[in-house]
């Protein structure tokens, strides 16, 4: 058995994270911490885990993570950096869902994380953990940077024609809608359900902490910088990410076979029949994106649509996908759930 230990396990990221290992059949649980819950069954916190997750939460300074043979940190950004070195050091493998190693360009990180890197040494060890990308480089990493929610979606859609050349990258627009799930567990106003209920609007629009981040990986898939609009909007959901691409094609291409080829040999890529349009509700608590093309009155822009469930291709199951990599097991392993409806 695996053991594992998960720290910051309170949020959402963290609880979808223990119901994917509560159900795994090679991993062993053996630390879940929380300075202030410290001491509670984690069961208590979350019912949904009851007879399932059995242990309480313990304080980190006094957890066995060193025991451990890998660590998740589901934790606000800027704590795992602080703390993914004496791990490593202690052998314990890494994995942050948090954005503390996900962009290589450290003054970038600093720019839209306000404040220091404590790590720098790190974030040029670390592989970023989007395994239809970088599977060779996760299978041997000691530290994964679990990609974003919007930086899934939008690379999964984009990738296919910024690998193969035929769009301009220098114009790119991704229109992208998130479940207030994405805004994390805090008590904030505009998470309350009489605010973001029945309503839908945009926000980040001057800049986003996850456009550096998209940026930058499509750079590398290019081979040269790309021009990204990026612009997320703050849906009515509880769960789901909505991505709407824009691209202009600079050089025809069968486009539907240009995906379907790209994504033949990826468990957890679903490319949809020509005219179709993924629904959020169709990947719903499961580790799938589905993907559909278009070319709107045969011109000259194609649009991608993405869907993914951002706490679990954009959060946790991706984490766990990375996970069952890098300890050599079957990929797909604790991650075959189908999607809940309605």
């Amino acid at each position: 058995m695996i053991k594992i230990g998960v720290v910051g396990g309170t949020g959402y990221t963290g609880v979808e994270l223990l119901r994917l290992l509560a159900q795994h059949a090679q991993v062993e649980l053996i630390a879940i911490t929380s300075r202030g819950e410290a001491g509670m069954p984690v069961s208590q916190m979350f019912p949904s885990l009851r007879g399932r997750v059995d242990i309480p939460f313990t304080d980190p300074a006094k957890s066995p993570l060193t025991d451990c043979d890998l660590v998740f940190f589901a934790t606000p950004n800027g704590i795992a950096m602080g703390q993914a070195q004496a791990l490593l050091d202690a052998g314990v493998r890494v994995i942050d869902l948090a954005a503390d190693f996900r962009l290589k360009d450290i003054a970038v990180w600093e720019k839209w994380y306000g404040m220091s890197h404590v790590s720098p040494a790190l974030v040029a060890e670390a592989v970023y953990g989007l395994p239809e990308v970088n599977r060779a480089q996760i299978r041997n990493a000691r530290l994964v940077a679990n990609p974003g929610c919007y930086p899934t979606a939008t690379q999964l859609g984009l990738l296919p024609l910024v690998e193969s050349g035929c769009v301009d990258i220098g114009h790119l627009i991704a229109d992208t809608k998130s479940g207030v799930s994405g805004a994390g567990r805090k008590a904030e106003v505009g998470s309350l359900f009489a605010e973001a209920a029945d309503n839908f609007k945009a926000y980040g629009v001057p800049g986003h902490r996850h456009l550096p981040e998209i940026s930058e990986r499509l750079g590398i898939a290019a081979g040269k910088p790309v021009g990204l609009t990026f612009v997320p909007h703050l849906t009515p959901l509880i769960r789901g990410i909505h991505a709407t691409l824009y691209a202009r094609i600079t050089r025809d291409e069968d486009f539907q076979r240009l995906f379907e080829q790209r994504y033949a040999d990826e468990p957890f890529v679903d490319v949809l029949p020509p005219g179709a349009h993924p629904e959020t509700r169709s990947v719903r608590a499961a580790n799938i994106c589905r993907i559909a093309i278009h070319r709107p009155q045969g011109g000259d822009t194609l649009v991608v649509l993405s869907v993914i469930d951002n706490l679990v291709k954009g959060a946790s199951g991706q984490a766990v996908q990375n996970m069952n990599i890098m300890m050599g097991l079957d990929e797909k392993q604790g991650l075959d759930q189908i999607p809940v409806l309605p």
